[in-house]
């Protein structure tokens, strides 16, 4: 892999960064605190608020999984590891880093893995 196609995956996934970090912020106020209420809020809003609270937490813990995959990823940028594999060693092939330029694995170990 040479040092173009290295910027253009980490342009992505720099951009990718991004994006996760603004829809933490959106999302913030979805997060808190449901108020218990019950003069101002029915026992069933009350439900679909916490329900929808609990939403907004599991999305912002996908989204901080894979902003630490993209931090990851942009370490071993940094470090000229990125694009292979981190159990074998192998490049990973460009087609899957096209699809995910944070992945770990090699196509290969990533099967094995899970199994």
């Amino acid at each position: 892999m040479d040092a173009q196609e290295i910027e253009r995956f980490g342009g992505l996934l720099k951009d990718r960064k991004h994006d996760l970090e603004q829809q933490n912020q959106m999302s913030a106020e979805a997060r808190d605190t449901v108020a218990l209420d019950q003069q101002s809020v029915g026992r069933l809003s009350r439900m679909d608020a916490m329900q929808g609270q609990a939403m907004a937490q599991a999305q912002e813990r996908q989204r901080s999984k894979e902003l630490m995959r993209i931090e990851q990823a942009l370490t071993r940028m940094q470090n000229d590891e990125f694009g292979y594999c981190v159990e074998c060693g192998d490049a990973i092939s460009g087609k899957r880093l096209e699809v995910d330029p944070a992945a770990l694995f090699c196509l290969k170990c990533a099967q094995a893995n899970e199994r």
